[in-house]
């Protein structure tokens, strides 16, 4: 619960910042108004890390410019259009923007920059209430026109003005509605919602680079499930991401099986938890979050019932992972990412038959070999993918994956195994067999390879043999 008298205890805090208190003095020297605002007056109230350091003021960008440069270590006006200058206080890089009173034309999600003359229209401007609050400075004055501390004790989100009105006029405010939902653990109120419901299809004005950072960003958080079920249950993922809401299968009296849509979201919040457990301070991993969100996405197109009651899902590991690889380039994704994605969509299954009996450590050096620098995604999406309630499965699952990627452990001691290649190259292939480079040297190499991985490490020189009776054979 939101302690206010801490929450507002912290914005003096937060006034009394170096680079903070450095800037109003500055600024008020030269007679403008200025004010923190934003997600670190939010965050500063939640008590929450502050990463971002953004002001607001009456001042136009020419006048911005002459007070930060002689405060500061170096500053850029790229944005200086929008009435944004930026600039490098005490080693701190913070944003001034001129108040803004901006109009849409409804077309396009870019406004029509009109600078404001008061920090209450500004506020009016922005997307939800709990962004929309200001810290005067040096005043230390907090300006909430529309209710943002309210919100915030309330868990709420919700926009400044009417949803209709702030969404029809960027329409990005509704991916980040799911987004602030998970960041902060709130709940999205019902006209907010009902808004997104009806207003959905204007994420077409959109581009693919803009919703794919949002994206990103929810992927980022501690739990995107609570803003995944938000972009579900409105439909708006039906825009960007249909795969997931497809996810929701019918299920009749006669067939049965796993809720496949709740089983996703499960897999990615195990996978969540194993990640920080097993990388404890490392940063989000989004190409896992979204391998482990996509896993069953092929399921739908593969759906079968049998008889008896029974629904199969064949090949859906290797339909899911095209499927994946296409809606990630529709959005633009970087080609690591939507490699890293479709690759381990395609294996997350692969490992089921190693719970059904144990593999040759052949079967072992092609798992790795095939997950490549993926192998411990892999490991961590697999063992998100047992989400069984009968503690016996689970339990025997577990043993069966400690045992795999014990024998990983061993062969990488014994074999370099995270490099596997054949015991000769190119160079020594071609001087042992007198040919000259081409197919056939391709040929060698693979067959070379295919006995590395069938028993691992032999030696040159009996690699040398192999590869002398098999040219052998093959020239007879």
């Amino acid at each position: 619960m939101l302690n206010m008298a801490e929450g507002l205890a912290r914005l003096g805090a937060l006034a009394a910042n170096p680079v903070v208190a450095t800037l109003a003095d500055a600024f008020a020297g030269a007679g403008f108004e200025l004010a923190v605002v934003g997600g670190p007056v939010r965050d500063a109230i939640l008590g929450r890390p502050i990463h971002d350091l953004d002001f607001t003021t009456n001042a136009r960008p020419d006048d911005i410019l002459r007070i930060v440069k002689p405060i500061s270590s170096t500053h850029w006006d790229i944005g200086r259009a929008f009435g944004t200058i930026g600039a490098r206080v005490q080693g701190e890089q913070v944003e001034i923007t001129t108040y803004r009173a901006d109009s849409y034309d409804g077309v396009t999600r870019k406004p029509v920059v009109e600078f404001g003359d008061s920090i209450d229209g500004d506020l009016l401007r922005r997307d939800f209430t709990v962004n929309a609050m200001a810290l005067q400075i040096p005043a230390v004055k907090l300006i909430d026109p529309t209710g943002g501390v309210e919100d915030l004790v309330a868990g709420r989100l919700r926009t400044p003005i009417d949803p209709q009105v702030s969404f029809g006029d960027d329409p990005l405010r509704m991916l980040r509605a799911a987004r602030f939902s998970a960041q902060l653990e709130f709940e999205v109120d019902s006209d907010t919602l009902g808004a997104i419901e009806q207003l959905r299809q204007t994420l077409k004005i959109v581009s693919p680079e803009r919703v794919q950072s949002e994206l990103i960003r929810l992927m980022q958080t501690d739990d995107p499930v609570r803003g995944i079920r938000v972009l579900v249950d409105t439909e708006l993922v039906e825009e960007f991401l249909p795969e997931v809401s497809a996810l929701r299968l019918e299920v009749d009296e006669h067939h049965h099986h796993k809720d496949v849509y709740e089983h996703s979201l499960t897999v990615l919040r195990q996978a969540i938890e194993l990640e920080h457990a097993r990388n404890p301070g490392a940063a989000p991993d989004v190409p896992l979050r979204l391998a482990a969100l996509l896993h069953d996405i092929g399921k739908p197109r593969t759906r079968k019932l049998e008889p008896g009651g029974a629904v199969s899902f064949h090949h859906h590991d290797v339909v899911g992972s095209r499927m994946a690889r296409k809606r990630l380039q529709a959005l633009r994704f970087d080609g690591d990412t939507t490699d890293a994605v479709a690759t381990l969509i395609e294996l997350h299954l692969r490992f089921f038959g190693y719970a059904e009996g144990a593999w040759t450590d052949s079967a072992v050096r092609r798992y790795v070999r095939d997950a490549g620098d993926l192998v411990e995604r892999l490991h961590i999406l697999v063992r998100a993918d047992v989400t069984t309630r009968n503690k016996r499965k689970a339990a025997r699952l577990a043993s069966a994956y400690d045992d795999i990627e014990r024998r990983i452990a061993e062969l990488r001691e014994q074999e370099q195994l995270d490099s596997i290649r054949p015991e000769l190259d190119g160079n020594q292939i071609q001087q042992i067999l007198g040919i000259a480079p081409g197919r056939e040297v391709g040929e060698a190499y693979k067959f070379l390879l295919e006995v590395r991985l069938d028993e691992g490490i032999i030696g040159a020189d009996a690699a040398e043999q192999r590869l002398r009776d098999w040219w052998a054979t093959r020239s007879e």
